[in-house]
């Protein structure tokens, strides 16, 4: 007979269980929710927490007091995966008789897949010294490793979970648009190729521009303007700036440039 799986309405990042197995300092529990919250999940479970609630763990969460506030705290593993269809062992290193490994990625893409299906899931993190027992790893059953340096794996607790929510953040996919960027409308054709005579007129003029040794000044102008897609206002602005160029200077302020000072303007 076929099972059928009832989505609700609770996002799929609230189904993303982070247990944290004996954690040894509460600075490490406050930098775990911030991760946390940065990343959108709200879960957070301690078993047998050396210390708290602990003042450390409320400055490093730096604002995610509310994680803090309904994390809970169990005795067991055990109590702290009740409910969870899978659980994933945050391990440094293979042990023998082990379920397959999954890298951090593929790992967080197994786990979205359950919490999908309105399943919870768990992340489990050891002690920041010893890691977890095989007895604790005999209740995941997904082993992951973060593929860091082989010759330097050392990871700090908070870091490890910041890695492990961002990627489940990326795989439920719960990122949304990026933000709106405020753009103007695009120049038309025309009013570019306007802007090219503009400036073509104005360096001729200025004498920065030989025609009769034109080398490849516009063909690079038309490629930087091509490149970045000129908006109406900026093309308004650039000629603005160039009919200001244009004007005659007051005769006080051409008689202070001196022959040796027109002598320096560079020629293309």
């Amino acid at each position: 007979m076929e099972t059928l799986h009832y989505m609700s309405d609770r996002p799929a990042l609230s189904r993303v269980r982070v247990v944290l197995v004996k954690p040894s300092h509460p600075g490490n529990i406050g930098a775990a929710a911030r991760a946390l919250k940065t990343m959108g999940l709200s879960s957070l479970y301690l078993v047998q927490p050396k210390s708290f609630p602990d003042a450390e763990a409320t400055s490093r969460a730096s604002g995610a007091t509310d994680v803090l506030e309904q994390a809970s705290v169990v005795d067991t593993l055990e109590e702290a995966l009740q409910g969870v269809s899978m659980a994933a062992a945050l391990t440094s290193r293979r042990r023998e008789l082990s379920l397959p490994m999954q890298w951090s990625r593929e790992a967080a893409g197994t786990l979205a897949v359950r919490a999908r299906l309105d399943e919870n899931v768990a992340l489990v993190f050891g002690n920041e010294t010893f890691g977890l027992s095989n007895e604790d790893l005999r209740l995941c059953q997904l082993p992951v490793m973060i593929p860091a340096n082989p010759e330097y794996a050392s990871l700090n607790l908070g870091a490890a979970v910041q890695l492990m929510c961002y990627e489940m953040r990326m795989a439920l996919g719960d990122i949304g648009a990026p933000p709106a960027v405020e753009c103007g409308e695009l120049a038309t054709v025309d009013e570019v190729e306007q802007l090219m005579q503009h400036i073509e007129r104005s360096t001729t003029t200025s004498g920065f521009f030989n025609p009769a040794n034109p080398k490849r000044l516009m063909p690079r102008l038309r490629r930087m303007f091509g490149r970045i897609a000129l908006e109406r206002d900026e093309v308004n602005i650039l000629r603005g700036m160039l009919s200001f160029f244009e004007r005659p200077l007051p005769a006080a302020a051409a008689s202070t440039i001196t022959d040796s000072d027109s002598s320096d303007k560079p020629r293309s």
